[in-house]
């Protein structure tokens, strides 16, 4: 696996204070997509639970320099957190997973002492509870490998279909025939021969990945399955988000909404609310990648975040003032790709195009604005759609455009500087090298050798049976 390159950025000030934060993550660890009932696996709970841990010390902690000013350390306060996940069993868990460790059980602290005297402990050592909210789009999400079929939005639906018309899916259909073909037989049983073709290039490489983590039998190699995610790649990448048909990306723009948000409520708060998460599936990350501008920076972000990968959107400033005014706000943005644990830390990079690593307030309210849902209203109208909750919308001003996002309704203010700030390495596998020809040839050649070598040690087993 290849890494990604931090951009080098100046180190913060000593001054700097975290204000809020907003966090979306993907699940852990689960079984394979296309087995259905997809449940979230006991490794998973455990790489949630372990990302969440890191930002309990990068957040909660108060000796932490990025500890997020005025936030309860140990025993939680509401009104300062939210939560939410999709209808899903494996985002839901993977939400009270990252939360227990958020705010793990607070112990004696949480005691209640009654009128009489009586001293009561929560269960489970004073297990804290917080609300996971149920987000409108997203439903059984990780039951499907149709990227757009959660998202309920008919023009996105039609622009990712698109993606099936175009010249390089049809080019890549043809030329990887053979790359399914010579693994056919460890698809066998799960997939019919019709489907096995570039078209279900996600839902071979899960299936394959899920096996080779759990299952003792023989399966895929480490090269067969880097080649695979690779193809994956490039299939859901185009699936998630294109340049010309920006309503592709519904599910990064209404993660852009919900931030952009978030981060205003912590303004107009004043502070007093402090952190947001939000877990989801890895066709948000992607769709949100391409809106942000993010390839710019690295081709990195156009692959398929690993299990429990995180971002986050960080409201930070220099001002010693309590609470300052909008002009002295700016905000970071960090990514780590996979599990948080030992030394890792998330790496931070530029949004929209930016050098800076961070951005003014008022730069990412406006540039944010352009690619943002931020109502039922603005999304039915993107979506073109004009059924249920969309119905009273249906006479009103018309669908949008499917080539551009409806500017987002907001009240945050936008005044600001933007200043570097430091940030530490992330990883992510990089499609650069996919599909060279040289590597092609030679990854086919290495398939066809592979799938020899077992045909004849298969026949060398017949024949010993028999003799």
């Amino acid at each position: 696996m290849l890494t990604m390159l931090a951009i080098p950025l100046a180190l913060p000030a000593s001054a700097e204070r975290v204000l809020g934060a907003y966090i979306f993550a993907r699940h852990g660890d689960r079984t394979a997509k296309v087995l259905k009932n997809t449940e979230l696996t006991e490794l998973g709970y455990n790489e949630v639970f372990d990302t969440g841990s890191y930002y309990r010390t990068r957040y909660i902690h108060a000796n932490s320099s990025q500890h997020i000013q005025g936030i309860n350390e140990n025993l939680v306060k509401l009104s300062q957190i939210s939560a939410s996940s999709p209808s899903d069993d494996v985002l839901q868990n993977s939400a009270t997973a990252f939360l227990q460790a958020i705010y793990p059980p607070a112990g004696k602290a949480s005691n209640e002492v009654l009128a009489d005297g009586t001293t009561v402990q929560g269960p489970l050592d004073g297990y804290q509870l917080i609300p996971v909210a149920t987000t409108s789009s997203g439903s059984n999400s990780e039951d499907t490998a149709w990227l757009q079929s959660s998202t309920d939005c008919r023009k996105a639906e039609v622009s990712s279909n698109n993606y099936y018309s175009s010249e390089l899916y049809s080019s890549l259909l043809q030329s990887t025939k053979s790359v399914y073909y010579s693994i056919s037989f460890l698809l066998n049983g799960t997939f019919n021969e019709s489907a096995m073709t570039f078209k279900n290039a996600y839902s071979i490489f899960d299936y394959l990945k899920v096996g080779s983590i759990h299952n003792t039998t023989k399966g895929a190699t480490d090269d067969e399955l880097h080649q695979l995610y690779l193809l994956a790649n490039i299939e859901q990448y185009n699936l998630a988000y294109n340049s010309s048909e920006t309503v592709r990306a519904i599910a990064g723009a209404r993660l852009a909404g919900d931030v952009l948000q978030s981060l205003n409520k912590t303004v107009t708060s004043q502070g007093k609310t402090k952190l947001g998460i939000q877990f989801g599936s890895y066709g948000t990350f992607l769709s949100y990648f391409g809106l942000a501008q993010l390839p710019a920076t690295s081709d990195n972000f156009t692959g398929i975040p690993d299990y429990a990968s995180t971002m986050a959107w960080e409201l930070v400033t220099n001002s010693t003032t309590e609470f300052p005014s909008p002009s002295e706000l700016r905000v970071r943005f960090v990514f780590h790709n996979g599990t948080i644990s030992g030394s890792d830390a998330p790496t931070e990079y530029p949004l929209y195009g930016q050098s800076n690593g961070t951005i003014s307030w008022s730069d990412f309210v406006s540039q944010t604005k352009k690619i943002a849902v931020t109502s039922t209203a603005q999304w039915c109208q993107m979506c073109g759609n004009t059924a249920g909750q969309c119905a009273v919308y249906s006479n009103s001003t018309g669908p949008a455009s499917t080539t551009g996002t409806a500017p987002a309704e907001t009240t945050a203010s936008e005044h600001g500087v933007s200043r570097p700030v430091a940030g530490a390495i992330g990883a992510m596998v990089t499609l650069a090298v996919v599909l060279g020809v040289e590597a092609l040839v030679l990854f086919l050649g290495r398939l066809q050798i592979r799938k020899q070598r077992e045909d004849a040690e298969d026949e060398a087993d017949e024949e010993n049976k028999t003799s």
